[in-house]
């Protein structure tokens, strides 16, 4: 059994997420399969909802399956992950998405 299967679901996406580089963003399916538990999107969703405050897990680098940010209904945190998102060069087009031709991750060439 690999360490990645080992560790705690929660624990696994964390450490895929730590591992998207600035600039680059990444989705929550993406980040499901990454982490050995695909068709598992939602639960990535849940365990960034549960981090603690003060976590340097890179959520903001987290985007759903269009691209966009995906609304938490939490006042001003989407306003915020864009902002924390264009701080690292990430582009947004008109309609509030992000080219993951251009910023996603992992590459696909």
């Amino acid at each position: 059994m690999s360490v990645m299967t080992q560790m705690a679901p929660f624990e696994r996406f964390y450490s895929v997420i730590r591992t998207i580089p600035a600039g680059c963003v990444c989705t929550y399916g993406r980040i499901a399969e990454l982490a050995g538990m695909p068709r598992r999107a939602r639960l990535v969703g849940h365990a960034l909802k549960a981090l603690p405050d003060g976590s340097e897990v890179p959520w903001w680098r987290v985007l759903n399956s269009q691209g966009r940010i995906s609304a938490r209904g939490l006042g001003g945190s989407d306003e915020y992950q864009r902002l924390l998102l264009e701080e690292e060069g990430v582009a947004f087009d008109a309609s509030g998405r992000v080219d993951f031709r251009r910023h996603g991750w992992p590459r696909q060439d």
